[in-house]
């Protein structure tokens, strides 16, 4: 069950209230229930870049909407619902896999190769492009975890350096440099294959 479908499927009933605290649940309710709408689909692609692993990305967006359940009397407070958000699965992520240490990563770009736009384009434009996506994504495989992490946010996510700094714990600058070696690295790899045709 996806993270939308968990806050539709009501799993925030709580106890009989009065008509103001009532309307206030719901409220907050509504408010939830926008933020799973409109951004479940970017923790999906945040959790899964990092899991590799489409059940364990879906868990993970759950518990991360879960959290924001727990904290919900602080939504007034954030800034920016984005990076919050993504600040939120990127720990449940982490969580995970610090947990799951001994479980070996699944490969599963095959997977992500058919997520391309098929408007206008003959059958081999498509396989070609599938083809060119899917070494683009086993080349971002390749990248050490740190730039490959940050690459991920940048590219996937489209968040500045200040906000994917914000979202790791770490310093704009190391961002900045994380995401030069990961380009440089991406380019000599894609010039690479291409050398081999």
């Amino acid at each position: 069950m996806g993270a939308s479908q968990v806050i539709s499927a009501g799993w925030m009933k709580t106890p009989e209230r009065t008509a103001a605290g009532r309307s206030q649940a719901q409220a907050e309710e509504a408010a939830l229930a926008a933020l799973v709408d409109q951004y479940s689909g970017t923790l999906y692609r945040v959790a899964y870049s990092v899991l590799r692993n489409p059940t364990d990305a879906e868990d993970a967006v759950q518990e991360a909407f879960l959290r924001v359940l727990r904290h919900r009397a602080t939504l007034g407070e954030v800034r920016d619902y984005r990076v919050w958000l993504i600040r939120i699965v990127w720990n449940v992520v982490l969580d995970r896999k610090r947990r799951a240490k001994s479980r070996p990563e699944t490969d599963d770009v095959d997977e992500l190769a058919f997520v391309l736009p098929a408007t206008g384009l003959t059958a081999e434009e498509i396989a070609a492009a599938r083809q060119h996506h899917a070494q683009v994504l086993g080349c971002v495989d390749r990248l050490p975890e740190k730039e490959r992490r940050v690459l991920a946010l940048s590219a996937f996510e489209e968040l500045s350096s200040v906000e994917i700094a914000s979202v790791l714990g770490i310093t704009e600058s190391s961002v900045r440099s994380r995401l030069f070696r990961a380009r440089n690295l991406m380019a000599e790899m894609l010039d690479h294959k291409r050398s081999l045709r």
